[in-house]
């Protein structure tokens, strides 16, 4: 009997990642009987290892999942305040202010005290177990064969390197001895390897995903945070769970789209602004207005509110109800897209902030900076109670659209993930174009200031136009500019197409069976 061919008898899918090694992850996985969800996991893990600098895996992740027979979900796995178990006074140490050049020039604090308690590999750990099919070993190969037989240092981890290295990656020892190819921070074109990560990955692959909380390599990290004065310890690892919630709903044109609901603040920001562009329309003068009014709203309300479950509730019926003018007024992301033939999106984005710069000894992880991040603490250093989720501007997406297009989509680029991914859905769900003209299509991003309102854009007709009557400042970028996130998205068509776009504003890749 011949064989049946490739796209007949086995689940085909279209992938959108950050370089080509964690898109190949995500079909190799594929072909060994995955679904669309462990498909993105073995990017993300690949991701961790070939991305460093940019994401860690010892970061935060929502994983948004529209299974083909059944209501979309979306699995919080963001990091968390962390000092259960700590003595009082240890709250506000164990940090150092590091600034950076990286995005204009920015504050941040490092060191053992700004790490958060980790949640993406928890989140991951229940999407396979809602949604996966294929075992933690084949997942995690991938990941621990780059590691261990070496990648190719890519431009936008390279650059980063380049970029903070000096300042960020050169104070703890172990972190330099990875970062570094001599005396200088590793570029583009640098050949790496990590074989402290590729064993603990090993160690994951064996033992499950349990033993970065409650396992050896969770006593590892919290020991060592512990013990050069920050304040996630043994007690916060083993208490984090992730949480699975009903996705938040909007209507845009045909397209029924799937967004992360509350306490997220990208979640419900995203949704604001899809709802008013479907209002609205897209032209200049009105994506302005509309992001000033959100972002306006989101700097007033949910920046500093110590719920923000509810703050952002409030938002989304604030929309529904009296509008928006009656109500009072990090970069370092990764995502991953996937659609499968069977009708399932997975879309998943993950942070790490800036990272804090300190390497677990012996482990090869990286400790996140989420709590040094000056963004999503607006609240105050280290204000928190311990428990509570942090602010996340992370918006990973999935979407239906009435001739039955399955779409998953996101992007990295902090405070420009929410209004990267609203024009974007805005130009093919709203107005019909295609997906990858979409991608490209000149941006806008306001900024709110203090004293005035800065209106970033790329080169477009009548944009200059529009911020001067908006009586805001114009900054100019060039084309394709990563200032503006990096956009990645993965459809399938009811007839069973399959496709990917990638941002050119970043490196990425697409990959397709």
């Amino acid at each position: 009997m011949s064989e049946l061919p490739p796209s007949l008898g086995m689940t085909r899918a279209a992938i959108a990642a950050p370089n080509a090694l964690a898109a190949q992850a995500g079909m190799d996985v594929v072909a060994l009987g995955g679904s669309a969800v462990d498909a993105a996991i073995a990017a993300h893990a690949t991701v961790y290892v070939t991305e460093p600098g940019i994401v860690s895996a010892l970061g935060g992740a929502f994983v948004n999942v529209w299974p083909a027979d059944g209501e979309p979900q979306v699995i919080d796995g963001n990091s968390e305040m962390p000092g259960r178990s700590a003595d009082p006074e240890r709250f506000g140490g164990g940090l150092r202010a590091i600034h950076l050049d990286y995005g204009g020039g920015i504050t941040i604090n490092a060191g053992p005290g700004s790490a958060a308690t980790p949640g993406s590999f928890a989140a991951y750990d229940l999407a396979h177990e809602m949604f996966g099919r294929a075992s933690w070993a084949d997942i995690l190969a991938p990941a621990i064969a780059a590691a261990r037989e070496g990648f190719v240092l890519g431009q936008a981890a390279g650059h980063y390197l380049q970029l903070t290295g000096r300042q960020l990656w050169s104070f703890d020892e172990q972190t330099r001895a990875q970062h570094f190819a001599g005396d200088e921070p590793a570029g583009p074109g640098t050949r790496m390897t990590n074989r402290d990560l590729a064993n603990t990955l090993e160690l994951v692959a064996r033992h499950g995903i349990a033993e970065l909380y409650t396992g050896s390599l969770g006593e590892a990290i919290a020991d060592h945070v512990t013990a050069t004065g920050g304040l996630l310890g043994r007690a916060d690892l083993a208490a984090y769970r992730p949480v699975c919630r009903p996705a938040s709903r909007a209507t845009v044109g045909d397209w029924d789209i799937a967004l992360n609901p509350p306490p997220s603040i990208g979640g419900p920001v995203l949704t604001a602004m899809v709802r008013l562009i479907a209002q609205r329309g897209m032209s200049a003068d009105a994506l302005v207005e509309i992001q000033r009014l959100v972002l306006g709203y989101r700097a007033e309300h949910l920046d500093r509110s110590t719920d923000l479950r509810a703050a952002g509730a409030e938002l989304l019926l604030a929309l529904e109800t009296t509008g928006l003018e009656s109500l009072p007024t990090s970069q370092d992301t990764a995502h991953v897209s996937v659609v499968d033939s069977e009708g399932n999106a997975c879309a998943i984005t993950t942070s790490a902030g800036y990272s804090s710069g300190v390497t677990v000894p012996g482990t090869g992880l990286v400790l996140n900076n989420c709590l040094g991040e000056p963004e999503l603490n607006r609240l105050g250093l280290h204000a928190l109670r311990p428990g509570t989720r942090l602010a996340s501007n992370m918006s990973p997406a999935t979407a239906r659209s009435a001739d039955g297009v399955t779409l998953a989509i996101g992007s990295p680029g902090a405070d420009r993930i929410t209004t990267a991914l609203s024009q974007v859905i805005g130009r093919h769900c709203l107005r019909g174009e295609d997906l990858q003209a979409s991608i490209d299509a000149p941006r806008l991003h306001v900024e709110l200031g203090p004293d005035e309102v800065r209106v970033h854009y790329e080169p477009e007709d009548g944009v200059e136009a529009a911020i001067g009557r908006a009586g805001a400042v114009a900054v100019p970028h060039e084309a394709s500019d990563m200032y503006f996130g990096g956009v990645g998205a993965a459809y399938g068509t009811a007839a069973g197409d399959l496709g990917a776009a990638a941002d050119p504003r970043r490196a990425a890749a697409t990959a397709v069976s």
